[in-house]
């Protein structure tokens, strides 16, 4: 009897596998149904900013509320592109804004991932004050300091180029670190890169400490290379309002010539608004921000779940 019980316990089990197996499989094809719906969903906007990027304007407005506004069909060209490097000097505005993008990220990394590790790794009085002051500043809208800011970037000392000769000068007005360095640091990233390095087992220093490692050789030699997901969660999250950036530099930029992508918007929308060049040009200016997501994206997610879990 004990030997037929024993025997029968498998097969039982193995009975039961197929079934569980194909209810696995069930939900995982109904759960990658229901993304690729909200896939689609989401990518609506974009083919038809695509789409009608490739459309006279009187073929868009026809085609809005149909079918047609998300197909390639009708009379398609590139001409609504060509008129946007016309009207605009839209390579001067990219390459100012990926000059301040690029600037603000990387040094933003820098500032705000040692912020972080003194936070979350070295023990000193009040870090936990400081901790809550940077939390607090989050609560507070960039709209309600924005213009004591243009005041005090207008005092600030700079060096300027005139004649050949570098001289002494005031205010930040018209230039890029007006762009760049007010955004350097950020409280939000601070948070995150502190929540991410509290995750990393302490002994790790002891160890280094032991060894006679310094509390930057840590920083460089341990806790980055540990926290991959981390600073490309940062570096997306940085450069999306770096690149998106409008009223501050509508309001501090006057010059054309250091005027980034978003302040261009405006030259389509005077007198008659052209849809056609406006979608070729919001084409043009998003496409970068579609590469720099899909090229971080598996470290972005990897960096949220794990911060949803150990965090």
């Amino acid at each position: 009897m004990a030997t037929a019980s024993l025997t029968s316990r498998p097969a039982s089990r193995t009975a039961a596998d197929p079934g569980e197996h194909v209810l696995r499989r069930r939900r995982k094809v109904w759960s990658y149904v229901a993304m690729s719906a909200l896939a689609v969903v989401f990518l609506f906007p974009l083919v038809f900013m695509f789409v009608s990027s490739l459309k006279p304007d009187a073929q868009i407005l026809g085609d809005v509320g149909s079918p047609r506004a998300f197909l390639p069909v009708g009379d398609i060209s590139l001409d609504n592109y060509f008129g946007v490097f016309d009207r605009v000097p839209v390579g001067q505005f990219l390459v100012n804004s990926v000059l301040v993008t690029v600037l603000t990220v990387g040094l933003g990394l820098v500032v705000n991932s040692m912020a972080g590790f003194a936070l979350s790794r070295m023990r000193w009085k009040g870090r936990s004050v400081v901790l809550a002051i940077v939390i607090a500043t989050l609560i507070v809208p960039f709209e309600t300091i924005a213009v004591p800011m243009v005041y005090w970037v207008s005092k600030l000392p700079t060096l300027v180029m005139e004649g050949g000769i570098l001289k002494y000068d005031f205010g930040w007005l018209n230039s890029y670190h007006v762009q760049i360095v007010p955004f350097i640091a950020n409280a939000f990233s601070i948070f995150l890169f502190t929540q991410y390095f509290s995750t990393i087992p302490k002994s790790l220093d002891e160890a280094a400490r032991i060894d006679g490692a310094g509390w930057f050789t840590i920083y460089r030699r341990i806790i980055v290379p540990l926290a991959g997901p981390a600073f490309a969660t940062v570096a997306i999250l940085t450069f999306l309002p770096a690149w998106n950036q409008y009223l501050w530099p509508l309001m501090v930029v006057q010059q054309e010539e250091l005027r980034p992508v978003m302040v261009g918007m405006q030259y389509f929308f005077q007198l008659n608004t052209a849809w056609g060049e406006v979608m070729a040009y919001t084409s043009l200016i998003t496409l970068p921000v579609l590469i720099v997501f899909l090229s971080f994206q598996r470290a972005f997610v990897s960096s949220v779940a794990a911060s949803g879990v150990k965090g």
